[in-house]
């Protein structure tokens, strides 16, 4: 007896790892969440230019994901010539690119002022919240070594913040400079590569003085810190071995103060000999001053000699974008939103296209994470978006004149669709519509037709009504949100039905 033959397997539907899929909602929260940061940029000057998700990986370098290997931190592979080719991993490295390949032709205009939105790819283990795949939105200007480049971005982040509904007082642009931290270091006796890991060590614990508090961090710079508070509890976190008086020069130069003139004088007290330090301290002061003369108080644009961004190619002033607010998630629990963007001078990126000095600088918002963040605060519109006005099918064989219908619907700029369902029953045609979150449904039956009619059925008026009737009776009675006019009319009365309820689509 011959066996049956088996019977093949289903593939399993599986979303990888560190991905997500976006529904309708989440889709439009984020087209209206670019479209006000869009606004914002080119108020400023800035004009769009797109790179492809692709770069050859020499070009993104090893600065980003801070490895010599392809593969480690980004998405690689070789193409048919054997180059290696990644997933960018951030947008600004495939910017230096783009200017390099264009930097002193006709096709630069120099200062270059772009911006640039798009999904990046990091090949990193996914956790909650973190994501192999982003939406970034950038904006750079290429060509200026003046520090009122690096303020006017600075006053962009913060206008960027109100633009999106997020009020003074919630937010803060803090600003610090990458040459301060060096002097700082310098100033300890940590110049050198063979103290690269030491420094390292105390631009980490630097970094966590927004969430420890002063004593907890010298332990960091100190023999290392214990999570459970003494010593044998927890995790052990390594420390800089830094002596007393050392971790006293970076905790007064990097404490947060509110007067910038406070900050800049406590650094210039203790860098006096770091000629690095000093020019931090100088661009510092400058930028402060620029900002303070254009009406934004430090209630908005922070001088905050704590801030630390991560990547390397960071030559200057980096600024951080911080949400101050705390909510609660869907299940209660107290969510500090902290950093939502950020950025900083560049002046050795595009550099390595040319061999010469480009100064460059720019700023990042994390589309992904800032619109979790205002999707919290209430800052963005969740709710599903009206669906389209469905025209039903009462007679299979008419549906060139249903579709007529569609057509002059569309024609005058009002989404419509026809039932492309079984017809046979009506109800769930009219079910389809209310999944489809449609505004309304037309229905012409023959009767209709013989008399030049149709029937406009406003699903928003008739779920408000059925909430408010009693029984199934007085409803077949009374018939809520339901008329009838003419085929001419069609197009007049769904602009009245959707001027009714506000719909807008877009």
């Amino acid at each position: 007896m011959a066996e049956k033959p088996k019977k093949p397997q289903k593939l399993k539907a599986r979303l990888p790892r560190g991905l997500e899929d976006r529904d309708p909602a989440a889709i439009r929260a984020t087209r209206e969440m670019v479209e006000k940061i869009r606004a914002v940029y080119e108020l400023y000057g800035f004009e769009p230019v797109e790179t492809p998700a692709m770069e050859y990986t020499d070009a993104l370098g090893k600065f980003l994901p801070d490895q010599d290997r392809p593969n480690e931190g980004v998405f690689s592979f070789q193409d048919d010539d054997e180059q290696w080719i990644s997933l960018r991993y951030d947008l600004t490295a495939p910017l230096a690119r783009y200017v390099g390949e264009r930097y002193g032709t006709d096709g630069l205009v120099l200062p270059y002022r772009s911006y640039r939105v798009g999904y990046v790819f990091r090949n990193e283990k996914p956790g909650p919240g973190r994501f192999r795949q982003f939406m970034q939105f950038d904006a750079d200007t290429v060509g200026s070594a003046t520090p009122a480049a690096d303020a006017e971005i600075c006053m962009m982040a913060a206008d960027t913040m109100e633009g999106l509904g997020v009020a003074r007082g919630q937010y803060v642009v803090k600003v610090n400079n990458r040459k301060v931290l060096d002097g700082v270091l310098e100033a300890i006796g940590l110049a050198g590569e063979e103290n690269a890991a030491r420094r390292l060590t105390v631009l980490r614990a630097i970094d966590k003085l927004d969430k420890f508090s002063a004593d907890e961090v010298r332990k960091l710079l100190g023999p290392g810190r214990w999570d459970g508070g003494e010593e044998g509890k927890g995790d052990f976190t390594k420390g800089a071995n830094l002596s007393a008086a050392e971790a006293d020069v970076v905790l007064a130069i990097t404490k947060p103060r509110e007067d910038w003139k406070e900050a800049i004088a406590a650094a210039e007290i203790y860098l006096a000999k770091s000629q690095v330090g000093q020019a931090g301290v100088s661009e510092l002061e400058e930028i402060a001053k620029l900002v303070t003369a254009s009406g934004y108080g430090a209630d908005r644009i922070k001088i905050d000699p704590s801030v630390v961004r991560g990547l390397e190619y960071y030559t200057g002033p980096v600024y951080e974008v911080e949400l101050l607010l705390d909510t609660k998630d869907e299940k209660g629990r107290p969510v500090r939103f902290g950093s939502v963007g950020g950025g900083g001078r560049y002046d050795g990126l595009v550099s390595r296209f040319r061999g010469e000095p480009v100064p460059a600088t720019g700023f990042s918002i994390g589309v992904s994470r800032l619109q979790a963040a205002l999707t919290l605060l209430g800052k963005l519109d969740t709710r599903p978006e009206v669906g389209p006005v469905v025209v039903t099918v009462f007679d299979r064989d008419r549906v060139a004149d249903y579709q007529k219908m569609v057509a002059s619907l569309r024609t005058a700029g009002i989404r419509a669709e026809l039932y492309l369902g079984n017809p046979k029953n009506m109800g769930n045609q009219l079910k389809y519509a209310d999944r489809r979150n449609s505004p309304c449904v037309i229905i012409q039956g023959s009767d209709e037709k013989a008399r030049g009619e149709l029937q406009i059925k406003d699903l928003i008026e008739g779920a408000k009504a059925a909430a408010a009737i009693a029984s199934n009776q007085e409803w077949r009675e009374t018939r809520p949100a339901q008329f009838s006019c003419s085929e001419a009319d069609l197009v007049t009365k769904v602009r009245e039905v959707l001027a009714r309820h506000d719909v807008k689509w877009g």
